[in-house]
């Protein structure tokens, strides 16, 4: 097996990290195994109830009350794991396996576009086999997963609100089938329309980020540094292993940026937020901010200069060369206005939703009325938007595009939520997708497309059942689906261990404790890569020597 290129110290440091925390878990389960045996070998009556009263009994009698027991557990973690202390291992067996299994799927990762262990195919677009697929999709899911989604509460009688959480994980799904289906079959008359599923989700960053914010009200590290987890931590550790930039996977920058400014605009001041004059400053300030880096000549080189480190980019196969930032600022600001949209549409949201109760309370005719014409002018609108915008030139359609994306979004949602039964029904399985678009976009790449090298674009399929190409594609799905889904879970469990809750000197201490061991491990791991390299070129000497 050859891999290319030579390993990285990154790919090195994480290596080894990774085979501590795999050998802790193998001896954790090896405890747990034997743990069990022994108690029901020894005092199978005993239920385990019973022993967790008992040794909280002794915690008490001891003058430590369960609490400072966790937190003194919780701060002498990182000396317990090294010394291996049975305790500490059983007590965090699930973390340490899901750990261990994150970094078995970056191995993979690795396997698949980083070494010829498996084969590559070109891309085939067939437009007929495309739309074939996606509608066979739908069928399916209106056959097995649609659901009604009823009132929270038995006793409301509100209707289903427009916008749900149901509804937006289905928009979700199903775009992000066409967005991977896209990069599959090289769709590339389809693409105006990803343009427009992009828009979509920035519109839901600033949608789901203000409602969460201004209802909720939290703005704790705790919130803050769990929202960065969820947008980076996988996306971290394939930039580290496969040697790519972080501008490769532009989604995650792009919403990192804009979960950022709806963050810190409403975060400034919180206080105030009740206010809708405040509220219209800020997002009035947002928009300057953003005309004025992307509008204003020269403000951008100015403005971004300092990130260039981190969101530099060139695709090492492109014909043509651009200046390093030049992704940044077209990904980004294709999409710089959408997020802002949907913060104003955010806050609306209670009016427009008290709106629509009265709609459904007014007589049948005037109601039907009122639904058609709204229909009727939706449809027009959405009519012109596609002849005289979507159907321009990609290259001319882009320069359109942040100033005309929000048409067929707004079309989208009211036809969406034009009658109560509509808002309703969803397709479970497309909302079951939506919840691990970060994860199937970062996993294409690598799984179920192939780029062979870093930086690279995926412009190959990655080939498991050669000359086979629907087997391969139903296989490499498969795998590709269940891998997204498993990273998913893995994400949020891991999350609580890294980043707790309500306990802001747990949380700095974590996060102090991850700089420092990433340092000593990008340290270890030069030194080890240098003996390597030491041991390599003396052996050449001693062949050429012979």
């Amino acid at each position: 097996m050859e891999i290319s290129g030579p390993i990285t110290p990154g790919q090195m440091a994480v290596l080894v990290g990774f085979i501590p925390i795999l050998l802790a878990w193998m001896y954790a389960e090896a405890l747990e195994f034997w743990n069990k045996s022994r108690q029901a070998t020894v005092n199978p009556t005993v239920p385990d109830i019973l022993l967790k009263e008992e040794a909280k009994k002794q915690l008490l009698e001891s003058g430590l009350s369960p609490e400072s027991s966790r937190a003194y557990k919780q701060k002498a973690g990182l000396f317990r794991f090294f010394m291996m202390d049975k305790d500490f291992l059983l007590d965090n067996r699930l973390t340490l396996r899901a750990a261990s299994e994150f970094g078995a799927f970056l191995v993979y990762f690795y396997l698949c576009d980083r070494t010829d262990l498996f084969g590559e195919s070109k891309k085939n677009y067939n437009r007929d086999l495309f739309f074939f697929l996606f509608f066979l999709l739908i069928i399916v899911a209106a056959m097995t997963s649609l659901t009604i989604h009823h009132d929270t509460s038995p006793f409301s009688s509100k209707p289903v609100q427009y916008l749900n959480r149901h509804q937006t994980e289905e928009w979700k799904g199903w775009m992000q089938v066409l967005f991977v289906m896209y990069h599959y079959f090289n769709a590339k008359e389809t693409y105006n329309a990803i343009r427009v599923f992009i828009a979509a989700y920035v519109w839901m960053t600033g949608f789901g980020n203000f409602s969460y914010y201004y209802v909720r009200k939290d703005f704790s590290l705790a919130r803050f540094y769990q929202m960065i987890w969820r947008l980076n931590f996988f996306v971290a550790f394939c930039c580290i292993i496969l040697g790519n930039h972080y501008m490769l996977y532009y989604i995650c920058p792009m919403h990192t940026f804009f979960t950022l400014m709806v963050y810190c605009s409403l975060g400034i001041l919180n206080k105030y937020n009740e206010t809708g004059s405040v509220i219209a400053i800020k997002i009035a300030a947002c928009f300057l901010v953003i005309v004025a880096v992307w509008e204003i000549p020269h403000v951008y080189d100015f403005v971004w200069a300092p990130f260039t480190f981190l969101l530099a980019y060139n695709d090492p196969d492109a014909s043509r060369k651009y200046p390093p930032m030049h992704e940044w600022n077209f990904r980004a600001g294709l999409d710089r206005y959408i997020w802002i949209l949907g913060m104003i549409y955010a806050y609306f949201h209670p009016m427009v939703e008290g709106w629509l109760e009265k709609l459904e309370q007014t007589e049948v005719k005037l109601r039907t009325l009122i639904k058609t014409c709204i229909s009727a002018i939706c449809l027009v609108v959405g009519y012109l938007w596609y002849q005289y915008i979507y159907k321009l030139e990609k290259y001319t359609y882009n320069r359109y595009h942040p100033y005309t994306s929000w048409i067929p979004i707004t079309v989208c949602i009211c036809l969406r939520n034009i009658t109560q039964e509509f808002r309703s029904y969803t397709l479970t399985l497309f909302g079951w997708l939506g919840k691990m678009t970060l994860e199937s976009y970062i996993a294409q790449f690598h799984i179920w497309l192939r780029s062979g090298k870093p930086d690279a674009q995926p412009q190959k399929l990655l080939s498991i059942v050669p000359n086979y190409p629907m087997l391969n594609f139903m296989l490499n799905t498969i795998i590709f689906v269940t891998v997204a889904h498993r990273i998913f879970i893995l994400t949020n469990k891991l999350k609580p261990a890294m980043i707790p809750a309500g306990d802001n000197k747990q949380l700095l201490f974590n996060l102090i404790s991850g700089v420092i061991i990433s340092i000593t491990l990008y340290a270890l791991s030069l030194v080890l890569l240098n003996l390597m390299n030491k041991q390599v070129h003396y052996a050449h000497a001693s062949n050429l020597n012979k």
